[in-house]
């Protein structure tokens, strides 16, 4: 998991999730497409090679999902995407529902195995070294921070797949329904909830997490976050 998710949840890549609620597959449809190009315009964006490795790997993802008809019940998509990608989906979801391109509203969430909503110390949490793996802050502040950024609903709960007492999760639902007022509170919310998880990374000093801060901090209008400071170990041994 260090080795891995670890990485990648440094990057700001989780499971994003949308449900089309008109129930409509060519709905389904049309919102994949919207976000392969959304994932396709970052890819031309000049990313990192631990971004483009990603975003390559999530274009294949979205754009084979509906051929391989990975749906049951729901008109629903799972997409690993980060923080820039959440958003700029969500926004262009909203658009498409504005413009009647997508029939019915879109309600957005994500997995709580996640870049910010859970506090597992042995697994999603488990390359945090710094001693904070073992709180439950994280999910908690995701909680509120949620919810006061313009959640539909949230959500703190127990277990998830680690088992009960192992880990704490904070979870979210966001209708999106074609208004300005629902794109002003995507554009807000998302952002948040993945920049809680990263700059954690960050403060630990993880180098992909502090990259993927700085950039998310000159992307984001008013994003002025707290940062780690390193200091040096020769320095602590004169203390």
């Amino acid at each position: 998991i260090q080795l891995t998710l670890g990485d990648v949840f440094s990057l700001g890549f989780g499971p994003f999730r949308w449900v089309c609620t008109s129930g409509d597959p060519l709905d389904l449809e049309k919102s994949d497409k919207i976000a392969a190009e959304v994932i396709r315009e970052q890819l031309s964006e000049n990313p990192s090679p631990e971004e483009a490795g990603n975003l390559s790997d999530n274009l294949r993802w979205i754009e084979e999902a509906g051929r391989n008809q990975m749906v049951v019940g729901s008109q629903a998509r799972i997409l690993y995407s980060n923080q820039a990608g959440r958003a700029r989906i969500a926004l262009a979801f909203n658009k498409a529902i504005a413009s009647g391109h997508i029939s019915a509203p879109i309600v957005l969430s994500r997995d709580h195995h996640d870049v910010s909503g859970t506090d597992s110390p042995f697994r999603e949490t488990s390359n945090i070294t710094d001693g904070s793996m073992w709180c439950a802050d994280m999910a908690v502040q995701n909680v509120i921070g949620g919810a006061l950024r313009g959640a539909t609903y949230v959500s703190i709960h127990n277990g998830g797949g680690v088992g009960w007492g192992e880990v704490m999760n904070g979870g979210f639902g966001m209708l999106l329904d074609g208004s300005d007022d629902a794109g002003e509170k995507a554009r807000s919310m998302l952002n948040w909830d993945v920049s809680n998880g990263v700059n954690r990374r960050a403060w630990d000093g993880h180098p992909l997490a502090k990259e993927a801060i700085r950039k998310t901090q000159e992307r984001v209008p008013g994003y002025d976050l707290t940062v780690c400071n390193e200091t040096d170990p020769e320095l602590l041994k004169t203390l």
